[in-house]
């Protein structure tokens, strides 16, 4: 039997209307009532998980910043953090500026971009969170970024993606979120190893984890977790990876996952035993 379910945010758990169908945070707070850790794992930022943890009484740590930080759902205890150095942030907002690409950094749980851009006041209007303008990025950086995220047309972000990871290889953490997202962490921070650490955390082994995504950015979770599930509007390259697709997010795909990987096999050996 599971005892832990990671699921993400943006085209996973979320409609495209970025809400939350009642039947799935129904499934979600009985799974936790049989005692199953239930956490989300997503690219956003922590104060915007979390308002979605609130909202399905999830109490276990959040993996946020596609795992740069894990940090208690109520707030307070961070149990893992791991920052993208001076050094590497430092070329990013260089890079930045010579291709004109937007650049927003996240540092505190502060959202900062250099200039209020089209970009910057869209991400800030979808995902709820305010932002911050700081003109001298290169300040904040020497004190370290949770993440920096490009946003730019797909093929633009493409072409920078293998420029990004031939320049930087080992030493940073680069991948698409969607395809107009280009998210640069720390080389240790993805969602795969942060699931795993909190696994141990927890005294959870990793084939009893359940990882369910949609993105590229999702193949970590999918990979390391035990059982690893792909929507059915997942980029195809997640699909190949996982042990098997559910519906579409805005078919409820994370509530089917749920019931018959957890409530249905509960149920059955209830019945069984009685």
């Amino acid at each position: 039997m599971y005892k832990m379910i990671a699921i993400d945010l943006d085209g996973t758990l979320l409609t495209d209307g970025l809400t939350i169908s009642q039947d799935t945070v129904t499934a979600i707070q009985k799974s936790m009532e049989l005692g199953i850790v239930v956490t989300i794992a997503t690219g956003r930022m922590y104060p915007s998980a979390k308002r979605f943890a609130l909202e399905l009484g999830i109490d276990a740590p959040l993996i946020t910043y596609q795992g740069a930080m894990i940090q208690a759902a109520t707030g307070g205890e961070v149990l893992r953090e791991r920052l993208v150095s001076f050094e590497i942030a430092e070329q990013l907002i260089r890079i930045a500026a010579d291709k004109n690409m937007h650049l927003q950094v996240y540092q505190d749980d502060v959202l900062y971009s250099a200039v209020e851009t089209a970009e910057v006041m869209a991400y800030s209007k979808e995902v709820k969170v305010p932002y911050t303008i700081e003109p001298d990025l290169l300040k904040l950086a020497q004190k370290g970024f949770t993440k920096l995220l490009f946003i730019n047309e797909t093929d633009g972000l493409d072409l920078l993606q293998n420029e990004l990871q031939a320049l930087f290889g080992e030493e940073a953490w680069v991948e698409k979120s969607k395809s107009h997202y280009l998210e640069v962490t720390n080389p240790e921070a993805n969602k795969g190893s942060a699931l795993l650490f909190l696994a141990q955390q927890l005294g959870i082994d990793r084939s009893e984890i359940i990882g369910i995504g949609d993105n590229h950015n999702d193949s970590e979770l999918v990979k390391s977790a035990g059982f690893g599930i792909a929507m059915g509007n997942a980029v195809a390259e997640l699909k190949e990876l996982a042990d098997y697709t559910s519906f579409s997010n805005n078919e409820e795909g994370v509530l089917h996952a749920i019931n018959k990987y957890i409530l249905e096999p509960r149920a059955a050996l209830v019945n069984s035993e009685s």
